[in-house]
Order: C-alpha cells, then sequence, then structure tokens
C-alpha cells in the first residue's frame, strides 16, 4: 500500500513516519504526478491557507479535488481538516478547501496559539482513548448526512469519518500513537 502524505507544509515527516511504522510505503506528494502513484493520501496539520496557495503553485490543487472527488480515501489532520471541509468559518477572505467532507469547520476554534492544549479522548473504535495534541486546531460546526462523529471535545466533533475520508481537529501523528492512523489504511483496505 503505497500513502502520499502532501508534503507542502506542516507535518509531513511525522506522518510519514507514523505510516511507515505501520507497514505502509510513505512517499512525500508535491506534484501531480506523485499523486496519481498513491493509494491515499494523508493532508497534515500547518496553515491551510498556505497549502492551497502552495497546492495552487505546484498545480496540485485540481488534481487534489479530483481524486477527493472520485473516491481517493484521505485523512486529514488539523489543518487538513479544514482542507477537507466542504465549509469553512472564520476563514481567510477567499479561503478556498480541496473539499469532500461534508462538514463545516470552524478554523482556530480553540483559540490562538497560546491556547494550545492536550486531552485524553475516546474514539469510536478504539478500545482506549487517544492523547491528543490541539494546536490552533479546527472544530466541527455542523456534519452534513453520512457524517460519523468519531469524538467530540469541547461540545464539538474534532474527529469524523465520511465514506473514504477520515479528518481530526488534532494531531495524532504527535506522540507514536499509531492507531488513527491504522484506522486510516483500514479504511483503504
Amino acid at each position: 500500500m503505497r500513502i502520499g502524505v502532501l508534503a507542502l507544509q506542516g507535518d509531513v515527516r511525522e506522518h510519514l513516519a507514523a505510516l511507515t511504522a505501520l507497514g505502509a510505503e510513505a512517499v512525500a506528494v508535491r506534484r501531480p504526478e506523485e499523486l496519481d502513484a498513491v493509494d491515499g493520501l494523508v493532508l497534515p496539520g500547518g496553515e491551510s491557507t498556505t497549502m492551497v496557495k502552495l497546492a495552487r503553485l505546484f498545480d496540485l490543487l485540481e488534481p487534489l479535488r479530483a481524486r477527493v472527488k472520485d473516491g481517493m480515501p484521505a485523512f486529514g489532520t488539523c489543518a487538513g481538516m479544514i482542507l477537507l471541509a466542504e465549509r469553512v468559518v472564520d476563514g481567510a477572505v477567499g479561503q478556498e478547501t480541496i473539499g469532500g467532507l461534508d462538514i463545516t469547520v470552524r478554523r482556530n476554534a480553540f483559540g490562538r496559539q497560546v491556547d494550545s492544549f492536550e486531552e485524553d479522548l475516546a474514539v469510536d473504535g478504539l478500545d482506549d482513548t487517544v492523547h491528543a495534541v490541539f494546536i490552533r486546531a479546527p472544530w466541527v460546526e455542523e456534519t452534513g448526512r453520512g457524517v460519523d462523529v468519531l469524538a467530540s471535545a469541547a461540545g464539538h466533533p474534532v474527529a469524523v469519518r465520511q465514506g473514504h475520508l477520515l479528518a481530526t481537529s488534532f494531531h495524532p501523528e504527535v506522540g507514536g500513537d499509531g492507531r488513527l492512523h491504522r484506522l486510516f489504511l483500514d479504511l483503504i483496505g
């Protein structure tokens, strides 16, 4: 199984290491031809508006949208959740997304960098809690039909799944717990 990590900005190395530890062939994706060669894609945490600008610069934005629309499994974490969302509240003026997940996210919902925090969360489908690291994290304001909420914090969904798409507000690549990456790999088959 060949899994790409969008390598334009953000927690690329951490996701590559987590996927490799689970036995996946993990590769960095910066170009359309690299995207074409993967079975699934992780959209890492980072800065969502910067990632969209860089994706456009690398002629990757439309291919990303097309692959997600055509059913490529994708896992967005933090900024990656924003990228997969259909709608964004408190986004930058004209903020674009890749889309695919029928959710509305609130950008930086938990506050600024100084408001970052950690919490142990119960996640549907996992026996033990997950230690979640929230850094300028979004939360889900609204879910559409077919979106399963897997975990919540502060009364808002922070982990969701819809078909071939998985997203978390937090950073599961931090701390060595690969269970959410395993959940993503299981979506792929």
